[in-house]
């Protein structure tokens, strides 16, 4: 997903007025559990991107998922956006927003995916590279499954990507037998 420059600011934005409302943990927790629904649902991401459905009908929908689970600063948040006819950023928001936050509380965001569940040696492995590779002493890690890698890892974090995983080894191999060096002389 690529982030927009309206969406980094508009998190920007919300992130000095949480700190300004001394608020910043209740909707930094806002945030990761609007994030965490729009990521896990593509319809309402769908219905958030829609240019056909109405910004009010927009804003009955995302009252109705989130009110009840979010305070009064993002909700009111939530509602300059849809009035703004940004609710197609919120999403985008949301996770800059995650990030800003993690940063501020000197944290390092990593996610590593592999073709089967890691073990507790396997994790604190992966968390002492990240922490030797970056400036934060902290890592929050996200684990993710994917068999089509076969075997090894990927390890996303910040800028990085260490990718030792089976699959990428075979295209290497596969580029590499493309280019077929060998002439027969005979």
């Amino acid at each position: 997903m690529q982030d927009t420059k309206a969406g980094i600011r508009y998190a920007k934005s919300l992130f000095k007025l949480a700190i300004e409302r001394k608020e910043l943990e209740v909707v930094s927790a806002d945030m990761t559990l609007i994030n965490k629904t729009i990521h896990e649902n593509p319809e309402l991401r769908s219905m958030l991107k829609s240019p056909i459905i109405k910004s009010d009908k927009k804003a009955s929908i995302i009252h109705a998922i989130f009110a009840s689970n979010i305070g009064t600063t993002t909700a009111a948040f939530l509602d300059l956006i849809i009035k703004k006819r940004r609710e197609m950023h919120v999403e985008q928001i949301a996770r800059q927003f995650v990030i800003l936050y993690l940063e501020n509380n000197g944290v390092e965001e990593a996610v590593v995916t592999t073709a089967f569940a890691i073990d507790d040696t396997f994790r604190q492995r992966i968390i002492a590279l990240v922490v030797k590779h970056c400036k934060n002493d902290k890592v929050v890690l996200e684990e993710r499954i994917d068999p089509s890698i076969i075997g090894g890892f990927v390890l996303r974090f910040g800028d990085n990507q260490i990718d030792t995983s089976v699959e990428r080894e075979i295209e290497l191999l596969r580029r590499e037998f493309e280019k077929n060096l060998y002439v027969k002389d005979y």
